[in-house]
């Protein structure tokens, strides 16, 4: 059987462990691959991931296969195909009597650890290896650890497919449709509320999404707002941060690097800007990505952008251009 090596970060929280059992029971890499799990917690909680490995074990899952679990992430990104990056700190924590709440403080602190994790992917998991970034601020901590990365070869993104999510199940809703009827949905920018998800090159059955609902002020007001807002809507109601939602969409961003872009279709994730869209280049930025035959990951091209939408386009560039300035100091 094959084996695949991947490394979960933060795999004690609420997204790793609804995470595990996704990796390991054959769902996401195919009923014909050993998943090789390699979990990475602060030596605090290290020891509760012991609970994780046996929980997995009695799982019964044919495809699960080693499970180790580490505080130092040299050692457990060695060898490693696939690496999601979870773990980050929130804001609002405490740390040495100060409680973070400016964004600023907060970039620059997992900063830090998106540093050290960059620089060990970089040196030790495989060149071809892909890193998901999900723990928060997703687009900024992955070009921290891209760039200290230093890997050209491997590929870095962060994830927005929360975002293309949310936005799928909102046309859902309003048009009475599956979710499988909407197609080519696009998150523009940060994994933030100035995200933009593009209902003019979102398709329902095979026509603009846009054009299919035919209410501006339902998407300009209601839609926006709701999917922009939908993160800070679940705190309030169920008192934590999304996992389920954010686990699932982390593994439909690993499933869909796995095969070939069909031709009807494109996903959405943050990568490195390479100036397309006339977004500036260092940024990793929200766009509709394809897969091609060779697992190559690549921005589409040449999509129409309304005035209105460049126009929220610009807004969440400036946010991730403030970002980088941030932390310019750790780049």
């Amino acid at each position: 059987m094959k084996e695949i090596n991947v490394l979960v970060t933060g795999a004690a929280g609420q997204i790793g462990y609804a995470l595990l059992t996704r990796l390991a029971s054959g769902e996401t890499f195919g009923p014909d691959v050993k998943v090789n799990l390699n979990l990475v917690e602060v030596p605090q909680v290290v020891s509760r991931l012991e609970g994780s490995r046996m929980e997995l074990e009695d799982c019964g899952f044919n495809t699960l296969g080693t499970v180790k679990s580490f505080s130092d992430m040299n050692e457990a990104s060695g060898d490693i195909d696939w690496a999601l990056l979870v773990g980050s700190i929130p804001r609002g924590i405490t740390i040495n009597g100060k409680k973070i709440e400016e964004r600023a403080d907060l970039l620059k602190i997992n900063g830090g650890i998106f540093t050290e994790q960059g620089k060990a992917l970089g040196e030790n998991a495989k060149a071809d290896a892909k890193i998901l970034v999900v723990g928060n601020p997703a687009n900024t901590n992955a070009l921290i650890g891209s760039t200290h990365g230093n890997n050209a070869s491997q590929t870095w993104m962060a994830m927005t497919a929360l975002d293309a999510n949310r936005a799928k199940a909102q046309v859902a809703k309003k048009c009475d449709l599956e979710i499988s009827d909407i197609k080519k949905m696009t998150i523009w920018g940060n994994h933030s509320p100035t995200m933009y998800p593009d209902l003019d090159n979102a398709e329902i059955k095979g026509e603009s999404a846009s054009g299919w609902i035919n209410d501006q002020n339902w998407i300009e007001n209601d839609f926006l707002r709701i999917v922009q807002q939908r993160g800070k809507a679940i705190i309030d109601a169920r008192g934590a941060s999304s996992a389920t939602s954010a686990a699932n969409a982390a593994i439909d961003t690993v499933k869909a690097t796995l095969i070939e872009t069909p031709e009807d279709d494109w996903f959405s994730a943050a990568v490195l800007s390479d100036g397309s869209y006339s977004v500036p280049e260092g940024l990793i930025f929200g766009f509709p990505l394809k897969v091609d035959a060779n697992g190559k990951v690549s921005i589409v091209q040449d999509l129409p952008i309304s005035d209105y939408a460049q126009g929220k386009i610009d807004l969440t560039t400036q946010e991730l251009l403030d970002e980088k300035n941030d932390i310019k100091d750790l780049l």
